[in-house]
């Protein structure tokens, strides 16, 4: 596989550089704008120059452009790209949904203002009582004439404190099989009997919150298909976010490490000279470089209109433990100093520290180490499911702590 740039890729990357440079935003145009407020002017300048949301159709103010295209304005930007941050949810995982499911009024109306910025989205999925599987839900919706009522709890809600609408998967039936009785809406965050707490974290950052539904209503309108297929729904939506979450990065990555390696001594020498170093960062370039060309290959498939499938797992399975792990022995090697979570007297601004502490976040947002190893072993290799003794069995009468 050849993967130097085209002729025609190699243009676009030059075209994209020459307006990343001349268009990112200067510390005095973001001075005294809240992150968020940021974010949305960077996003709005993509936008108004068709580099937002690259591979989306022209008729929503985008490009129509190809996978390709869309990774290669993503390497180009660079670090300004970590702007973009908020729009992570809306734009690689609610928009795509919305695409499949929607109608095409709604899709004229919601997706130029998630893709300009103007507007945030969350993701409603995860609970307090499912622990890492999301078909155990118990966030109700009853049916009540052209309207659903929603009572239930959400939890781990990345931005749900600023977001303007929601993705959401609800119980919809319970008597029949937990994967059968869901049914898929996207609402206003803005909604009556909508409860939002924030959840600090060991960071002391509050990025996820806790979501309570009391009664709040959602026309039937913003259903997302048909009413008991919400899990084949949120697959679409799980496929996009593996993916997101897999190409992603935390932050830390090899030449990082590699660089602290250089300039950290071990007993007065350079830490690179140290053989157990050494194998560390051998095995670490490794895992980035397989990666990175695992994802060169959906990229290919994306190319030629193909859908996320499950060997997206493979880039979150392996990538968020090589961070936390990347991040531990960074730590370790500025020794006392790791400690130091300042980012005005700490290495690199504190980054190790900051990745350490998020990380477990994220080996659970997408589903748990231990769901993308099942989906590897099921989807990619073959082999036998688990055994579930809830299978066929209504999720009423599902046992559970309480009733047993």
């Amino acid at each position: 596989m050849d993967f130097n740039d085209s002729p025609e890729e190699a243009r676009l990357r030059e075209e994209a550089r020459k307006w990343v440079q001349a268009n990112t935003p200067s510390e005095k145009e973001l001075a005294g704008l809240s992150y968020i407020e940021q974010s949305k002017l960077w996003q709005k300048r993509k936008y108004d120059a068709s580099w937002a949301c690259i591979r989306w159709p022209r008729e929503y103010g985008c490009r129509g452009g190809s996978a390709m295209e869309q990774v290669i304005f993503g390497q180009e930007e660079g670090k300004v790209g970590e702007l973009s941050g908020v729009f992570a949810i809306g734009q690689g995982m609610a928009g795509p949904t919305m695409m499949a499911y929607a109608t095409e009024e709604q899709k004229k109306r919601y997706l130029p203002p998630l893709a300009s910025g103007e507007e945030i989205w969350c993701q409603l999925f995860s609970e307090p009582a499912g622990g890492s599987d999301l078909a155990a839900l118990r966030t109700s919706a009853v049916r009540d004439g052209d309207d659903w009522v929603i009572n239930g709890q959400k939890i781990w809600t990345s931005g749900a404190h600023f977001s303007d609408y929601g993705i959401l998967v609800t119980r919809s039936d319970p008597d029949v099989p937990k994967h059968k009785g869901l049914t898929y809406f996207f609402l206003s965050m803005k909604s009556p009997g909508i409860e939002i707490k924030p959840i600090k974290q060991i960071s002391g950052d509050s990025n996820f919150n806790e979501v309570y539904f009391n009664d709040v209503r959602i026309p039937d309108t913003q259903r997302l298909g048909e009413v008991g297929q919400g899990w084949q729904v949120s697959i679409t939506t799980l496929m996009n976010e593996r993916m997101s979450i897999g190409a992603g990065g935390s932050g830390v990555n090899f030449k990082r490490v590699f660089d602290l390696a250089q300039n950290t001594h071990i007993n007065d020498r350079p830490a690179i000279e140290d053989s157990a170093v050494r194998a560390k960062l051998a095995d670490w370039y490794c895992q980035e470089a397989g990666l990175k060309y695992t994802s060169f290959r959906t990229m290919s498939a994306l190319s030629r209109g193909a859908t996320p499938g499950p060997e997206n797992s493979i880039g979150k399975l392996v990538g968020a433990p090589k961070s936390q792990e990347m991040a531990n022995f960074a730590m370790d090697l500025m020794d006392m100093t790791g400690a130091i979570r300042d980012p005005e007297l700490s290495e690199q601004a504190a980054l190790f520290q900051e990745v350490y502490m998020a990380i477990p976040g994220l080996r659970i947002a997408g589903g748990t180490d231990e769901i993308m190893a099942n989906i590897i072993a099921e989807r990619v290799l073959g082999m036998p499911q688990d055994i579930r003794v809830d299978k066929g069995v209504a999720f009423k009468d599902v046992p559970t702590s309480a009733s047993s």
